[in-house]
């Protein structure tokens, strides 16, 4: 049994759609950021890190103690080398999968995270940094619709973990003003993926706990962004 510790975001996406696609049993448990559930002790003996999602494989293929794993990219590979799925075994395709998957956890997703921070969630709109953030974001979506050209999968040639990692980000697109139409390959690209039902199951998990502004939350502001809510002190 795979215990996943997660919440609702892009980064626990990328767990829960692979644990979808690959058939492994899964428990689920909500840690709830907002509230700084993060920080409690015993999620830090799983993740150090006090970042979500973590596992912990209470059956782990050496047969010894429970195996906690925390860093997306980490677990994204010891699962699918568990279910024998999705990242390739020959030297070429495995490194394809890996360069991607490091180019996101990398690249892609902590640039889309600044940019929707302070687009979206800053109590204060700062040119500077919206613009920097900006930019690196439509460079990023730039590299990927290159690579996508004449390409249905990120790496290898199949479906695998690098598309997984990638496509909860790129689901962002709309809340952060990203005009995916100029960037043909990575709309078709995202459309064909979105009709998988494994991935679908995946970002459906804990939808009706996603909170759509952590600023409406002073709680959550205070916790995420070491902010006062809207209208708070």
């Amino acid at each position: 049994m795979i215990e996943l510790y997660t919440a609702p975001t892009p980064n626990g996406w990328k767990v829960s759609i692979l644990l979808e696609e690959c058939g492994l049993p899964y428990r689920t448990h909500w840690v709830d950021i907002g509230k700084g559930e993060q920080f409690a002790p015993d999620f830090l003996a799983i993740s150090p890190n006090n970042r979500i999602p973590a596992i912990v494989d209470t059956a782990p293929a050496d047969g010894g103690a429970p195996v906690p794993v925390f860093e997306t990219a980490a677990i994204l590979v010891y699962l699918a080398e568990k279910a024998g799925q999705f990242l390739p075994t020959d030297l070429r395709g495995r490194k394809e999968v890996l360069e991607w998957l490091s180019w996101q956890v990398a690249g892609l997703g902590p640039m889309l995270g600044q940019h929707g921070h302070f687009a979206l969630y800053a109590p204060e709109r700062l040119p500077y940094p919206t613009e920097r953030y900006r930019r690196e974001t439509l460079r990023l979506y730039g590299v990927l619709d290159r690579r996508l050209e004449g390409r249905d999968h990120i790496a290898a040639d199949q479906y695998t973990i690098a598309d997984m990692a990638c496509w909860p980000w790129i689901r962002t697109w709309k809340a952060q003003g990203i005009p995916l139409e100029e960037f043909p390959n990575v709309r078709r690209w995202y459309d064909t993926l979105k009709q998988r039902d494994g991935l679908r199951r995946g970002v459906a998990l804990g939808a009706e706990r996603v909170r759509r502004n952590p600023q409406d939350d002073a709680q959550a502001a205070r916790t995420l962004f070491g902010i006062a809510g809207k209208g708070l002190a």
